[in-house]
């Protein structure tokens, strides 16, 4: 009895580790998904660098406490499967256009760098654009100031020159 009880700390522990390790947890409910379609979103969340584990509630449960994490209980009913990620944005981003082409992958809630956040909320995570994205857009305004100063540069010239 004694090994089973120290297999369930270990577990904990483990748990309780990879949620202090991650910035985003997003808690799913895989039921109702083939075997490839399972396999196929942990290719795309691996390959991002997430992982995804299906755990028990319990073990959930006592990881989040011993965490100091709140109001995660409700969440945590039916079979749960967990990506955890250092990506703030990768999990929620992967498994949303994921559920696009399969429906049978419910979304229960997850976790923000230890704040409890609600199906809404990581939707709107899963909707930002990606890093390279938003850095092609900083760029790209740059690049149109410093062509609108230089434009207005060129008419100022253009001025003094007809003076």
């Amino acid at each position: 009895m004694k090994q089973v009880i120290v297999a369930k700390q270990a577990l904990v522990s483990e748990i309780k580790e990879k949620i202090a390790a991650s910035t985003s947890m997003v808690v799913t409910d895989y039921r109702g998904l083939r075997v490839d379609e399972v396999t196929e979103l942990r290719n795309k969340l691996r390959s991002e660098g997430v992982e995804y584990k299906v755990l028990k509630n319990n073990l959930i449960r006592r990881a989040c406490a011993d965490s100091g994490i709140e109001g995660f209980d409700d969440v945590l009913k039916g079979p749960t499967a967990v990506a955890f990620s250092a990506d703030p944005i990768a999990p929620a981003k992967i498994i949303f256009e994921f559920l696009k082409k399969h429906k049978n992958l419910e979304v229960k809630g997850g976790l923000l760098e230890g704040k409890v956040m609600d199906i809404a909320q990581l939707e709107a995570l899963g909707n930002i654009p990606s890093k390279d994205i938003l850095l092609s857009q900083l760029v790209g305004v740059f690049v149109t100031a410093m062509r609108n100063f230089i434009g207005a540069v060129d008419v100022l010239r253009e001025k003094n020159e007809e003076a």
